[in-house]
């Protein structure tokens, strides 16, 4: 049993020992981390965990602390059967819009697994698109078998896994681009749009890592726009 969201207890489903008593050979967990952010890359995870494994701190990475995140994930891919992180760009979301692009990210995580899963247990309410299963490297026949399940994250032990990583993955990431973009605080926030990061957009417009297809910064570039115009104007 686990406590979550207000001391409630939470308690994982035997999805993965439902997807093998059905007959698949190996049952996966896949979630995605920065759908909702301004700026930087969409990151997901699969996991496959060995069969009967329990661990009492993993969970909703949402519901542990920067620390416990950090510490479980490496301890996850160490006893994972199979693991992989999938990452899609700021171009790529905003060409083919953030549902897609989280989709495509969990393609890119199963194309980095040795032995592919025949079973994927998804946070959520999508799947993935069969075209995009086709382009993938492991499934040239297109085949996947899929479940989503609703706040996964919450009640599904593997699903919980990839979590865990896929969060750790992106913030470090985002930790890294700090560096390179230092005046909108992307190691403190991760991209969220918190106020700090709103200041910051609006002090120094968008940079090249934030997202052109969201608001604000899509509204953002369009008073750029008009205001370059402006001054374009007067210098003639």
């Amino acid at each position: 049993m686990l406590l979550g969201i207000g001391s409630k207890p939470i308690r994982f489903r035997p999805f993965e020992e439902q997807g093998y008593a059905r007959g698949f050979k190996c049952v996966a967990g896949a979630d995605e981390v920065g759908r909702g952010p301004l700026a930087g890359p969409v990151v997901a995870a699969v996991v496959i965990l060995p069969r009967g494994f329990s661990h009492p701190e993993i969970k909703d990475s949402k519901l542990l602390t920067p620390k416990q995140r950090e510490k479980l994930s490496p301890l996850i891919c160490e006893i994972a059967e199979g693991w992989g992180v999938g990452v899609v760009e700021v171009e790529e979301i905003d060409r083919i819009n953030i549902l897609q692009a989280s989709l495509l990210a969990m393609v890119k995580a199963l194309d980095c697994l040795k032995a592919p899963p025949d079973c994927l247990l998804i946070d959520g309410n999508q799947i993935i698109p069969r075209e995009l299963i086709l382009n993938s490297k492991s499934y040239a026949g297109g085949w996947l078998y899929q479940k989503t399940i609703i706040k996964g994250d919450l009640i599904c032990l593997s699903i919980a896994a990839a979590s865990i990583i896929a969060k750790v993955a992106r913030d470090e990431m985002m930790v890294e681009l700090d560096k390179h973009y230092p005046k909108y605080g992307f190691a403190a926030h991760k991209g969220y749009a918190c106020a700090a990061h709103l200041e910051a957009l609006r002090r120094h417009g968008p940079s090249p890592i934030h997202r052109q297809s969201f608001q604000p910064v899509r509204d953002w570039a369009v008073t750029a726009d008009i205001s370059a115009a402006v001054v374009d104007d007067e210098c003639e």
